[in-house]
């Protein structure tokens, strides 16, 4: 998958639905059915200052949107405390329309009510003028990386009535989220108990996404990163790698360097850190410890064009003896994402992180 990695399979879906739909708009998702009886959630919309993407070239904002979805007995129970999972949003989408397609609160709610020990969800936005940060610390984006596993998690302990240790926090990601959960998951694993993957993209080295001479040409012609958004969906797709995996803080005013020059060529230097940002290639660096992890899931459907990759990761993890499961599903990339999340994902944290009552 050395060539084709993302443009054939991690962002294949996104830079088709570039093509048609509005920015926050993706495919939609079935709806499980509601379970009668559920108890309501409530979910706070917060805006979280990060200084960790603080003056990053961009000029992406640093104030970004979370949502934190709080179980039903959360108001009720002043005393008690919960485990917390981090969910992150794929490329092209916010968290708001992620929240969507997995059909939240609903989904919490009908897991909970049928037995799924309560829990905080919290919903980060990671979304950039380019679709997309791939949760990665870059001067740049800035350090989108350094926001989820540090800056967050602070955050949300100190504003929520947390189980502020390792083994009652997960994380889920799903598509470019499931990159960013493998990516934090594996490097960040002393600050989760649990990780869970959901048909994660761009777990393979990456090549050159088939950029032209012309590509790069049209690429290096763009005046800003506004009016970088014209662009079509396939070279704002390869400025979203670039600038979270090969920043060039002296190459104003994209501030990137691109795997292929104005001549065609491949650049083996830029492919060089590029490869040197997919999970396959530092994994081995970590696993003593992920090993300690108390759980580790991976899913994708089995229409999906990521199950390739999704496969190579679990037999990669197994090599290394890292016990996890992959449960390939009747489905798509997004079809079953509300299933997934209210039957799979949230039951999976529920058995795994350590839950507790009170002070």
């Amino acid at each position: 998958m050395a060539i084709r990695s993302i443009l054939s399979a991690g962002l294949a879906l996104a830079l088709a639905s570039a093509a048609t739909a509005p920015v926050h708009a993706q495919v939609g998702t079935q709806q499980p059915p509601v379970v009668e009886g559920a108890a309501k959630v409530r979910i706070d919309h917060v805006t979280v200052h990060s200084d960790a993407i603080a003056g990053n070239l961009m000029g992406t904002t640093a104030e970004r949107d979370v949502h934190v979805v709080l179980p039903p007995s959360y108001d009720q129970n002043p005393d008690r405390r919960y485990p917390v999972v981090y969910a992150l949003h794929g490329y092209w989408v916010k968290a708001e329309q992620w929240l969507k397609e997995v059909h939240m609160p609903q989904t919490a709610e009908g897991a909970f009510a049928s037995g799924v020990p309560e829990m905080i969800l919290v919903f980060p936005d990671s979304w950039n003028e380019h679709n997309g940060s791939f949760y990665s610390d870059s001067p740049t984006t800035g350090n989108f990386e350094d926001f989820i596993a540090d800056e967050l998690i602070d955050y949300v302990d100190r504003n929520y009535r947390t189980i502020a240790r390792p083994e009652s926090r997960g994380l889920v990601g799903h598509s470019m989220g499931g990159y960013g959960a493998s990516r934090i998951g594996i490097k960040h694993a002393d600050k989760y108990g649990a990780l869970y993957l959901m048909a994660p993209c761009c777990q393979s080295p990456m090549g050159s996404r088939d950029l032209t001479a012309q590509d790069v040409q049209t690429i290096i012609a763009v005046p800003s990163v506004a009016a970088s958004q014209e662009l079509p969906g396939n070279l704002r797709s390869a400025l979203a790698v670039a600038a979270a995996f090969s920043p060039d803080p002296d190459a104003a005013p994209l501030y990137v360097d691109l795997p292929v020059d104005a001549q065609g060529k491949e650049r083996p230097d830029v492919l060089a850190r590029w490869k040197a940002n997919s999970p396959l290639s530092f994994l081995d660096r970590y696993a003593d410890k992920v090993r300690d992890y108390r759980a580790v899931a991976i899913d994708v459907g089995d229409k999906d064009f990521l199950l390739d990759d999704a496969r190579l990761l679990h037999d990669a993890l197994l090599a290394r003896g890292i016990d996890n499961t992959l449960d390939v599903y009747d489905g798509d990339h997004t079809n079953r994402l509300g299933f997934r999340m209210q039957d799979h994902v949230l039951p999976f944290f529920g058995r795994t992180l350590v839950t507790g009552t009170s002070e």
